[in-house]
């Protein structure tokens, strides 16, 4: 074979690896999908506050995936956003940036911020605790001060909606791609605000913990035990858990879900987070039994 033909052999194997390579980074760019920004907010939707936010994020990236987590947050209510974040990161990959807005300190000395989890989320939000239960969980890799005005929008920023001047434009610009240590300076993790969250107690009489919030619409209450240091206390399936919820003394069924239980009968389960919950069946809790969170709540250990 003379070598002009080999050279040509050889440049066409070269142009078809070539043509390979770009038809698997395209498949590779087609799979991961769109960049994705997850909103919440205690916004409601009755109004355009969310649609407004939504507008200034495609107005920078066109190409964003928004999905919206809830826009239903108690008003003002930190630890209900701390929660739903800490439910929701798990289901989402890394490179996720996560916009939340449950800001009732907007317009004051209250830092905005970037925070960077090691899983490898992106977090932009007032710096007001609503980190808390995922730094617990994830740990943080670092965090960022936003200062840098040419990362929000509007020539004199409004001190009463950051979430459409300061926290989506920011959320935008990171999904697209931009560098985040542009944002501003590094902020200290140390030195993020934290919940004072008094965690679960297990002792030798029982487990002691708190109602921290109800589930939604339907009043099912929700605690900070973890299902597994329930499970330690040894109490199987269909048996009575003895337990103190406030100041009221009762005796709940511990059952694998709701139909467990007779119509309008009480309940004790592990929920879809792994938290023991108390929930009535087609029935609320927090009605029946008059229960207003935050309240302790006691559980003893079986009787042998």
């Amino acid at each position: 074979m003379n070598t002009r033909r080999v050279s040509q052999i050889l440049i066409t194997f070269l142009l078809l690896l070539g043509m390979g390579r770009q038809a698997l980074t395209a498949q590779t760019t087609a799979a991961q999908g769109p960049p994705t920004v997850v909103f919440m907010t205690d916004f409601g939707v009755i109004d355009d506050s969310v649609a407004l936010c939504k507008g200034v994020m495609y107005s920078i990236a066109p190409e964003l995936r928004i999905v919206d987590l809830t826009h239903e947050v108690t008003p003002f209510s930190i630890p209900d956003g701390a929660r739903f974040l800490e439910g929701a990161t798990p289901y989402f990959p890394a490179g996720t940036v996560f916009v939340v807005v449950i800001d009732p300190g907007v317009g004051s000395t209250r830092k905005a911020v970037v925070v960077k989890s090691k899983r490898g989320q992106y977090f932009v939000l007032p710096d007001n605790g609503l980190m808390t239960l995922v730094q617990d969980r994830d740990g943080i890799e670092a965090a960022r001060e936003i200062t840098n005005r040419q990362w929000m929008i509007g020539a004199a920023l409004s001190s009463t909606f950051h979430g459409r001047d300061i926290f989506s434009p920011v959320g935008a610009r990171l999904a697209h791609g931009q560098d985040w240590t542009q944002v501003g300076p590094e902020a200290s993790v140390n030195q993020l605000i934290r919940l004072d969250l008094a965690p679960s107690r297990l002792d030798e009489r029982g487990l002691s913990g708190e109602v921290i919030a109800t589930d939604g619409p339907f009043g099912n209450l929700v605690t900070n035990i973890s299902g597994e240091d329930f499970l330690k206390l040894d109490y199987g399936h269909g048996q009575n858990v003895h337990m103190t919820v406030g100041k009221m003394e009762m005796n709940v069924p511990f059952v694998r879900t709701f139909s467990d239980v007779a119509l309008k009968k009480p309940l004790l389960y592990i929920d879809s987070r792994d938290h023991v919950g108390l929930a009535v069946n087609q029935g609320s809790f927090a009605a029946t039994y008059a229960i207003t969170p935050p309240v302790p709540v006691f559980i003893s250990r079986p009787k042998k």
